[in-house]
Order: C-alpha cells, then structure tokens, then sequence
C-alpha cells in the first residue's frame, strides 16, 4: 500500500504542475531516474507514477528523448458503440470488398491506413538478414531438409521461455510451429470442428476469421464487444448451447483494440470448460502492450486443455517470414496429423533466425522500442482525427496494437468513401469487412504503423475532409 500511495502522490504532483501549466505542452519532463532520486523511490515506483500520467494521456513517451507533456485538453471523442446479438442474422460475406481493399495494398503512392502490419521502415530488417546468412552457415543443408513436423525445437525452446514474460508454463514440446497465425487458426478449427457446426466471433471481427470459418462450411455468431473490455460474457452465455469452438482476440482485438481483464478472461474459460467448448485464442497482439507488462491470455487459467493459444511474429517483427505457433493443449495429436498432411515438413530457416532472435535479446531490445513508436503513434492519429474529422466521430482507445476503430455520422457509408478517399491515394480499411451483417457501413479502420510525419499529418487532414465533405 505505501508503494501505491508513493506513486500516485508523484503522479498527483507532477499533474498538478501540468494542470497550472507549469509544465506545459510539449514540455520535457525530468527522466524517470531523475524523480527516482528527487523522492527517494524506487525506479519501479517512478516508472509507476510516469504510467499513471500516460494512462491519463497527460505525458507521453518518445523514442530516445524521453517524456514529455501531451496535449492536455479532454478526450473529445467518445468511444464506438458496442455491436448487438443478433438473433437469426443473415449472412452476406464482404468478400468483393475485402478483394478491392486487399488488392490495393501492394500499389504505389498510396498512404495505406488499411495495412495490416507494422510499416518496413519500423522493423530490424538488417538485423533479421544477417541472422539469415548465420542461419544458412550453421544449418545442415543451409536448411534444404526436411525437419520434423512439430517445428523447430529451437524456436519452440524460445517461445516457452518467453512464455515466462506474462507467466506462462509452456515447455517446447507444448508448442507446434505454423506458418504465421491465421496458419494456426486453421489448423486448430480443423481439430474441433466441422461442416454446419457453429463458431463464435467478437464482433467487429478481423475479416480473415470469418473468412476461414466460412471456407470450411461453418456458422457465425458475433458475440458483442466493448471497445475496452472486449467480449460480452453474459451475450455469449446465452448462446453457448449453439456454439462448438469460440475463436477470440482477448488482447487487444482486431478493429476495436479491446483488452479483456483478467478475471473475465478466467471466467470466459471456466465457463467454456464447464461446456466443454473449445476457445481458439488468437494472441497476435499481446506483445504490443502500451502499459507497464505483458496481459496475460486466457491459456495461463485452462486446466481442462481447451484452450487453443495462437501467436507469431507476423504483427511484431517480420510479417513476409510466416512464422507461428499454437499451444494446442489437448488438441495436440490432431493438428499434428493436419499438419502433417498439409505441409509435411516446417520451412526450418526462418523459423531458426526468429528464435536466435529471441535468445539473444534483439527480440526484447526491439519490443521496447516498437511499443514507444506505437504508443506515441496512436497519440498522434488520436488527436489529428479529434482535429480534423466530424465532430460526431466516435473513435477506440486502445491499450494496445495498432490499430484504431473510428464510427462515423450514420449517413455515411465508408464502403463508397474507399472508392473516393483511393483516387486520392488513401486507403483505409471500411467497417462492413469486419462481420458478416450489414452493419458497420459508417465505421473504419485505421493503422497507426506508420511513420510520423508531416505528411502522414496532411494525409489524415485530407481524409477528414473527405469524410466532411461527404456528409
């Protein structure tokens, strides 16, 4: 308690001077080490009270320069509403415009707020080439063989032990190699499910979910989530005798940036085991945390073994390699033999150079940076958006990941926006991709992992104006 009242007592002081405008906007302030010595706290306590601030959005951090003083004015924004339960929804892919978005990712002089990972400039690509040619020397056959299914024993070794970041008691031999997440998705969905059975989503939903579930003759049922505590337990629980396999983004959700609490997370799995109904977790994000440790995935509460934990590097470090895996508890066994006749064999190289990666460090060394890019990133997209969109925009806050959820004036339709903001060489990503309902026609989504700079800034104008301009 005395460690508590320690740093909010710093938190409180340090706000107080921002709210009299001794510090001011843009400000620097003193380093953590600094206040540690002016209070004679620990270094965990001031980078507590610096945490406190950054939650409030009153500092913020930037890379190698430390923290400074945000733009202190109120949220104007408020949060997206909260998606329904429908009872019998009719389902209408979007696959026509996830093609036309999709298509437009690889095109030139285009300002992609639709892209689904980091920007290249914001990942250690030199770093990642030279493990390839260590990797090549030290592999028998510079790694032409085949390997055994399960994976590199090296990179599941590493992932295990990383596994202690958010305490997690995987071992390597927990753990099968995929390539990249949505590899995994597929594989575990394949173990647990078939034709006519039923899947429940989040909702809004990452398009690639509902796509593979749709591919493989499966039903859909989006489960409403709130923009910061994620899936609503008490939804789910009134369909759960319609459900096979649960499929959920519990840190930090693909659009709305949702970060489940722990104790919800644990309920989510008792509840699930009590039903004995699989959960397919997709943990792409969790790395990508703004505030002072890792979230926990549901996985550390399952005892029963139904909890299918799914990761990989492709949003953190090096999205072209493919490298994945899955926990798959009990499931293990048959995702193995669906491997097995899928791939035969692991591309083993890449799957060595992320794990000498992550042994030696570089993979932490990178994190840190990457959040603080992100984090002051999402500031940034923040308040230009609050700048210059509708004063009705509604807009996530996430806590985590990189990417926003914006809902726009009920008139709009971002579907035909997209046509409009591309001939301008704008991309985003329209709302309606992101379930299988007509809903979400006035919502977007927007990446913020891209470089910041002025003509980023101008570009986020430009889409605002557009969005105005269509009203």
């Amino acid at each position: 308690m005395k460690k508590e009242r320690l740093y909010l007592k710093i938190a409180n002081i340090i706000e107080e001077q921002i709210a009299n405008e001794t510090l001011k906007f843009g400000d620097k302030l003193p380093s953590i080490r600094t206040v540690q010595k002016i209070y004679n706290v620990s270094m965990n306590t001031a980078k507590q009270a610096f945490l406190k601030l950054e939650s409030k959005s009153l500092i913020e951090p930037r890379l190698r320069e430390g923290y400074f003083v945000s733009n202190t004015s109120p949220r104007r924004f408020p949060l997206p509403s909260v998606g329904k339960l429908l009872s019998s929804p009719d389902e209408k892919p979007p696959d026509d415009l996830i093609d036309k978005v999709v298509s437009s990712m690889t095109s030139e002089g285009i300002t992609r707020f639709s892209l689904g990972t980091p920007s290249a400039s914001m990942l250690p690509t030199a770093k990642l080439n030279k493990g390839i040619f260590k990797k090549i020397r030290e592999l028998n056959n510079s790694g032409t063989s085949y390997h055994p299914v399960q994976g590199s024993a090296y990179l599941r070794r590493m992932v295990s032990k990383w596994s202690m970041v958010y305490g997690g008691g995987l071992t390597e031999n927990d753990l099968i190699t995929t390539s990249g997440t949505m590899n995994a998705l597929f594989h575990c969905l394949l173990a647990v499910s078939k034709p006519g059975d039923t899947m429940a989503v989040e909702t809004p939903v990452f398009f690639g979910t509902i796509q593979i579930a749709k591919s493989l003759g499966l039903h859909v049922i989006e489960i409403p989530s709130h923009p910061l505590t994620g899936v609503d337990l008490a939804a789910l629980k009134k369909v759960l005798h319609k459900i096979t396999v649960c499929c959920f983004t519990t840190n930090f959700s693909n659009p709305l940036g949702s970060l489940m609490p722990d104790n919800h997370k644990k309920e989510l799995v008792n509840m699930l085991a009590e039903y004995d109904i699989p959960l397919i977790e997709d943990d792409l994000y969790g790395n990508l945390f703004f505030g002072t440790e890792r979230p926990k995935p549901c996985k550390i509460f399952d005892k029963a073994g139904i909890v299918m934990w799914c990761s990989s590097v492709s949003k953190t470090l090096a999205p072209g390699y493919r490298v994945g895996w899955v926990a798959p508890g009990r499931f293990k066994d048959k995702i193995m033999r669906h491997k097995l006749l899928q791939t035969i064999s692991a591309p083993i190289l890449y799957e060595e150079v992320i794990a000498d990666f992550m042994e030696h460090g570089r993979y932490e060394h990178h994190l840190r940076n990457f959040r603080n890019r992100l984090y002051a990133n999402c500031l940034h997209f923040q308040r230009a958006i609050e700048e210059y969109f509708p004063d009705n925009t509604k807009i996530s806050q996430p806590q985590g990941g990189f990417v926003l959820w914006l809902e726009l004036d009920e008139r709009i339709d971002t579907a035909k926006l997209y046509d409009t903001a591309i001939r301008k060489n704008i991309s985003f990503a329209p709302g309606r991709m992101f379930t299988l309902q007509e809903r979400y026609h006035n919502c977007m989504r927007l990446s913020f992992a891209l470089e910041w700079n002025d003509k980023l800034e101008n570009d986020l104008k430009r889409l605002g104006r557009i969005v105005k301009n269509s009203l």
